[in-house]
């Protein structure tokens, strides 16, 4: 007999991981050893077998790839990104410090938030002129930047990182190594996340082509963060497996600018007449082996 494991935890912990490239051309290509991977967790139950221990399960995501796994411990994403050399767009997870060749790129919407968390506590007179307030405006000057230059070439976004952001990062590293806050107060917090963060928050002025968050995650991740409200949990490992599958074909199809419904109709029609033992068969079948029918916003005859 199944029953709901009341306080269980279902992690979603997403690495998704595409290439280092940002250029808005369509058919440029990135180069093949230039990868990042950005990273994000969430949370959902998972159902267990009464009297037998709880799980904690998690999905790595890569390319918009969801993988189920029994837990958060730092061998899974050593073992799903083994060979993988980049850039790694994450949160502060310490599980992400024990990856070999791979430069951590930290998330200033994290930053950002924990600022802003400070502010909120605070009477709304005092707001403006404390420290958090201070902190959050650096902050929030670091985004303004990237919203201007974010159509530039990666070359000469780099350039413009250099001149524009480089400075506002040397005097917001300055003046936070100033305030003194109680550890664990709010601002306090956001001091300590910001400073010990702060070698892999400015990773992202080594490339043009890097992004200044890993909110490219959290959007990735928010269909199974709604999904969650609905489905609740998996029954099982299984069911927990199939449900990463069908969020990786349905987000893949999305990022490659398909409708999901008309792309997967087309899928299950065409693989019963394909030979499964073709080495090429799954190929075919991938989203950008589709057809012009299956595009997002494609006018179907009857």
């Amino acid at each position: 007999e199944y029953v709901v494991a009341g306080i269980c935890i279902v992690a979603a912990m997403i690495i998704c991981a595409v290439f280092i490239y940002r250029s808005r051309k369509k058919n440029e290509k990135a180069p093949s050893s230039a990868v990042k991977s950005i990273t994000d967790d969430k949370s959902a139950r998972l159902l267990t077998v009464e009297n037998e221990p709880q799980e904690v399960a998690f999905r790595w995501r890569c390319f918009r790839l969801n993988q189920y796994q029994p837990d958060r411990k730092a061998d899974n994403p050593i073992s799903f990104l083994k060979g993988f050399r980049g850039y790694l767009h994450t949160d502060g997870y310490q599980a992400y410090g024990k990856l070999e060749n791979v430069t951590l790129v930290g998330c200033w919407a994290h930053a950002r938030r924990k600022f802003d968390k400070a502010v909120k506590a605070l009477p709304k007179s005092q707001q403006k002129t404390s420290s958090a307030g201070i902190g959050l405006l650096y902050c929030s000057r670091l985004f303004e930047i990237e919203g201007r230059i974010a159509e530039l070439p990666p070359a000469e976004r780099k350039k413009q990182q250099q001149s524009q952001a480089r400075p506002v990062l040397n005097v917001f590293l300055a003046w936070a190594k100033t305030r003194n806050a109680a550890p664990k107060s709010a601002l306090g917090q956001a001091l300590h996340y910001l400073l010990e963060q702060w070698p892999r928050l400015i990773h992202y002025l080594d490339d043009g082509r890097l992004e200044i968050s890993n909110n490219l995650a959290e959007r990735s991740i928010k269909p199974f963060v709604m999904g969650r409200k609905n489905f609740l949990f998996a029954n099982t490992p299984s069911g927990a497996k199939g449900s990463a599958t069908m969020f990786s074909l349905i987000q893949t199809a999305r990022e490659n600018g398909l409708d999901p419904y008309r792309y997967l109709t087309w899928v299950f029609q065409t693989a019963p007449n394909l030979d499964p033992q073709d080495s090429d068969t799954v190929q075919s079948l991938l989203p950008w082996n589709a057809p012009e029918s299956c595009k997002a916003g494609c006018f179907l005859k009857n």
